[in-house]
């Protein structure tokens, strides 16, 4: 069959424009088209593979799997979505990103072999992934879930270990509305006799009977493996194994030990066909770097960038944000998707931020500044009113940078018992066009010993990490 290459010299972005508009639709879960392709690829997936999904932590675990099997030796393939500023970002073999080139070969390899069947952006993505695994001659690939489990593409691949980090809401219309349902779709990674590893505390009912519907040999957190530590270092321990006197992940926040411990269960588990020394972990855990999770840029002013997008994961960013000292004001440059319950991320935040900078994202899912901006005034508004019913504060006026000036609303009370009425202070919420510009403004209006917060997305902090010429690799 002749190619369908957008052009026969088409480069990658050509090809990622063609690729945003090949399907009906930007996310169509379901393995049936993507299976028939991969057949007809003939792949083989002749490789250890592990696969991780959960609503937050999946790129944290993968990176450390990545890390402490390239310490060890192992040619690893990782695939990881989404990107922050390259697509190239998706695809690494040995620590190094897939070239523009051997991308778009995978991609004209797929557009022949796809016949009538047409794929998503993810999809495509997703076997190109595969394809370069297969050529290069991996050792382990670790394969990171987009959404879900159930019906993502990743699970076309009949995994040797499973992976599931957290269970919280998030892609309620594909996923549903509970944490049971979404469970059950997320354990659909898991595979008869194979190691399913749990990593969240807490996980709904749905997750261990799915587990036990099939067979899988379940992994449960602070049952089947657990970690202890001091101020210096940290111990790890599973069904009888004890790795101790490890120097803690160099990746930041309160929850990266259990990813770390997420990741040390997989590689326990898939023993001896992996070996992991204690040193290799040492190392692995001590050079894990990944751009755009808690990560905290040298020098002044205080930069921190986290693509926190759901409730789940702004909870633990407001953790973090409270465990790093003292700071006279916090500026929150934020950009979000439409699809995102935008109202209670913003409200997990709300107390911590003192200047909001909303930006709209260009991408089709995204959400103008405007509308953000006014989700944030409403959040302001309904927790000035909740605390008014304890101590009524000073009502304040929400004034925007650039002149766009908000309705009034109050500023969260401060408990009478906890220490005297003060007046509350003015917090300001503007809108812009872009991150660039939400960021530029932030810029120029912090003073002293203010911060600078960027969330909500991954086309939120990646602009702003391409603009500072930061690189991700």
């Amino acid at each position: 069959m002749p190619s369908r290459c957008p052009d026969p010299t088409a480069s990658l972005q050509d090809w990622l424009s063609y690729l945003e508009t090949a399907h009906s639709k930007p996310i169509d879960l379901g393995l049936e088209r993507v299976k028939a392709v991969a057949t007809s690829l003939a792949l083989t997936f002749p490789y250890i593979t592990i696969t991780v999904a959960g609503t937050n932590g999946k790129g944290s675990t993968c990176a450390m799997l990545d890390a402490m099997l390239l310490a060890s030796g192992y040619k690893v393939g990782l695939y990881t979505s989404p990107h922050l500023i390259d697509f190239n970002e998706r695809i690494r073999i040995n620590g190094e990103f897939a070239s523009d080139a051997d991308i778009v070969e995978q991609f004209c390899k797929i557009e022949e072999a796809r016949g009538d069947i047409t794929l998503s952006y993810f999809e495509y993505a997703t076997l190109a992934a595969l394809l370069l695994f297969e050529r290069d001659q991996v050792d382990v690939a670790v394969l990171e879930v987009g959404l879900g489990g159930r019906l993502d593409a990743v699970n076309i691949v009949d995994t040797d270990c499973a992976i599931l980090t957290s269970v919280d809401i998030d892609h309620a219309d594909y996923l549903g509305d509970t944490r049971e349902k979404i469970g059950w779709e997320k354990a659909h990674i898991f595979r008869p006799g194979k190691p399913a590893i749990c990593a969240d505390p807490m996980p709904p009912d749905s997750v261990a009977q799915y587990a036990e519907e099939i067979g899988a040999d379940l992994w449960r957190f602070g049952q089947d493996f657990n970690y202890s530590g001091d101020r210096q270092q940290w111990a790890f321990g599973a069904k009888g194994r004890r790795r101790s006197g490890l120097a803690y992940p160099s990746l930041r926040g309160a929850n990266q030990l259990i990813n770390a411990c997420a990741a040390l269960a997989a590689l326990d588990a898939l023993r001896p066909r992996i070996v992991v020394t204690q040193q290799d972990v040492r190392l692995g855990l001590s050079q894990v770097a990944l751009p755009g999770r808690l990560q905290i840029l040298p020098g002044m002013p205080t930069i921190v960038l986290d693509v926190a997008h759901n409730p789940h994961a702004a909870a633990a960013l407001g953790q973090n944000l409270d465990n790093m000292g003292h700071f006279t004001g916090t500026h929150a440059v934020v950009g979000m998707m439409k699809d995102k319950d935008a109202a209670a991320v913003i409200a997990r935040l709300a107390s911590r931020v003192d200047h909001w900078y909303c930006a709209s994202l260009p991408q089709p899912r995204g959400m103008s500044g405007e509308a953000l901006a006014q989700i944030v005034r409403q959040v302001l508004a309904s927790s000035a009113q909740s605390s008014e019913s304890v101590a009524p504060p000073e009502r304040v006026r929400i004034k925007a940078a650039g002149g766009i000036v908000s309705e009034p609303a109050e500023a969260p009370g401060i408990r009478p018992a906890m220490q005297p009425l003060v007046a509350a202070k003015a917090v300001t919420v503007s809108n812009f066009d872009n991150p660039l510009q939400a960021f530029a403004e932030a810029q120029k209006q912090m003073s002293g010993n203010d911060r600078i917060l960027v969330f909500g997305s991954f086309a939120t902090v990646g602009p702003i990490l391409n603009g500072l010429g930061r690189p991700v690799n």
